[in-house]
């Protein structure tokens, strides 16, 4: 059983193991990782839900699982190095710390959902079905589909989340998270994942989950997202 706080529930993370997955809570990366790096991490993922408890959040956004840009290095879901300050400020945290060494690698997913949470401005809880980063054998910098068995392991976690936090959506990024949802028992609103040419499709998706004022897609720019 997770405890009620926030420390509990960070012990319970650190603690996962899988093959082929990366534990960002406590697993090190030899050639990108500062010493201490899975320490940082969860002391960031830890003020996260304490800041999160403390006063509620509106909604849960939730995709597949962390990838190699993002989340393996900051142990954030949905969050690269380069939106570290901006989830602090979200959340009301002072700081969030890097755990890498070298310049702050970003991810164009990333980049995109930040910028639509900075439209939102509302108190989101960033999560991923599967909270480890799983990456193929042999091969720790790609990144894979988790199974169905890896998300059932782990559905403690979200369900602790959810009844915990108390959003009033979840809101599922891309189809695959949001059948992985379903298949725990969780029902969750769906935009487009911003990936692969999703872009104007997520940006219309969350502008009308959020009642916001309608964006030209033609302002972003439309790459291959990761």
């Amino acid at each position: 059983m997770i405890g009620l706080s926030a420390s509990s529930f960070v012990d319970r993370m650190a603690a996962l193991t899988f093959d082929n997955a990366f534990n960002p809570y406590s697993d090190e990366d030899a050639d990108h990782d500062l010493p201490g790096a899975a320490a940082t991490r969860c002391d960031n993922l830890r003020k996260v839900i304490d800041a999160s408890l403390g006063t509620g959040v509106d909604s849960m956004w939730i995709a597949r699982d962390l990838g190699y840009r993002g989340g393996r290095r900051t142990g954030l879901a949905l969050t690269d190095e380069v939106h570290l300050n901006a989830h602090a400020a979200m959340m009301g945290i002072d700081e969030l710390v890097r755990s890498t060494g070298g310049p702050a690698v970003s991810e164009r997913t990333a980049g995109v959902v930040w910028d639509m949470l900075a439209a939102v401005d509302r108190k989101v809880f960033l999560w991923n079905v599967f909270p480890l980063h799983p990456h193929d054998a042999g091969a720790p910098m790609s990144n894979r589909n988790h199974k169905r068995s890896e998300r059932h392991a782990t559905r403690f976690l979200m369900e602790w989340l959810v009844d915990a936090l108390r959003p009033r959506q979840l809101v599922a990024i891309g189809r695959d998270a949001q059948t992985a949802l379903a298949d725990l028992g969780f029902d969750a609103a769906c935009v487009r994942h911003p990936s692969y040419g999703g872009q104007p499709e997520f940006i219309q998706g969350v502008s009308s989950l959020y009642s916001l004022p309608t964006r030209s897609a033609g302002t972003a720019h439309q790459l291959q997202l990761i």
